[in-house]
């Protein structure tokens, strides 16, 4: 594929907005989920894809984030953020009915394969968004998939965790926190901290990951694909349990963006491919990757 092939197969496939802030709602953490009234963007939404979004007019430099839920026929996406700078910070006090001009949704999600219908989402801090999507999307897809989700957090989470009434044989019972959204599409999902939240266990995403794994015998493990997002040595741990287990497993990949559209190359990582290694910029050829192309043994 040309230069141009590959610009033009992004053409009338993203787009810039001017959305209305429906909600916005503050979680302990300095952490927010916006909702944004961005019809464009959430027509062509995926799991995995994200948004640039600009915090204010002050500042000119966007800031990419995931797109957590999108609903094409009311019109909306939601994001889940973190205040880490001055710029999110702006974004953060943005009130209901405000502007936020929008470019979205870019970049390729992940892609679930149907052979493998036990799907294990793990999402860790800013990285629960993308999870969440996939979860909502398989939820609402008619094959036959039987995805668990695992988040983890060491800060607050960004919702208001219950007991689950879905049971996990494989854990202690006392392990029952669960996210009350996932939980309503009746998928088991279990959270992890190091910091001794009630109900949470007690380690590393790919700790508790692994407690599941190694219950299932090699004729399940057969149907089972990992997908995860987060911090970056997050992503590394993921990408060796999956080589552990000889698991496919796809990483969403989270950079720094300048242009965020192919433009500037400031997100470019190197990735291992059939011909060598080769630089793939995170916003139109990711985020999402095969983990053990970006990560390798």
């Amino acid at each position: 594929m040309t230069a141009i092939n590959k610009a033009q197969q992004n053409r009338n496939t993203i787009f810039v907005e001017d959305a209305l802030v429906a909600d916005i709602r503050e979680y302990p953490g300095d952490q927010f989920i916006m909702r944004l009234d961005a019809p464009k963007c959430a027509a062509r939404a995926t799991a995995g894809s994200f948004a640039h979004i600009q915090c204010d007019e002050s500042i000119p430099m966007r800031r990419p984030l995931s797109i957590m839920r999108a609903d094409a026929s009311e019109g909306w996406i939601e994001i889940l953020f973190k205040i880490v700078g001055e710029g999110l910070r702006a974004l953060g006090n943005r009130k209901i009915g405000d502007k936020v001009s929008v470019i979205g949704p870019i970049g390729h999600g992940f892609v679930p394969t149907p052979e493998r219908p036990r799907t294990l989402l793990i999402g860790g801090g800013v990285g629960i968004p993308p999870m969440i999507f996939l979860a909502e999307t398989l939820n609402e897809d008619k094959r036959p998939w039987q995805p668990l989700v695992i988040m983890g957090s060491e800060i607050p989470f960004p919702f208001e965790s219950a007991k689950s009434k879905i049971p996990t044989s494989w854990l202690a019972d006392d392990v029952n926190s669960t996210m009350p959204l996932v939980e309503s599409w009746n998928i088991p999902a279990r959270l992890a901290s190091l910091q001794g939240y009630e109900g949470c266990f007690d380690g590393y995403v790919t700790d508790l990951a692994r407690e599941w794994l190694k219950t299932l015998p090699k004729t399940e493990l057969r149907k089972v694909e990992v997908f995860s997002c987060g911090p970056t040595p997050m992503l590394k741990a993921v990408a060796a349990l999956a080589r552990e287990f000889e698991l496919p497993c796809q990483v969403s990949l989270e950079e720094f963006m300048a242009c965020a559209v192919g433009g500037c190359a400031g997100c470019a990582v190197p990735v291992k491919t059939a011909d060598g290694t080769a630089m793939k910029r995170v916003c139109v050829d990711g985020p999402v990757f095969d983990a053990a192309s970006v990560f390798p043994e």
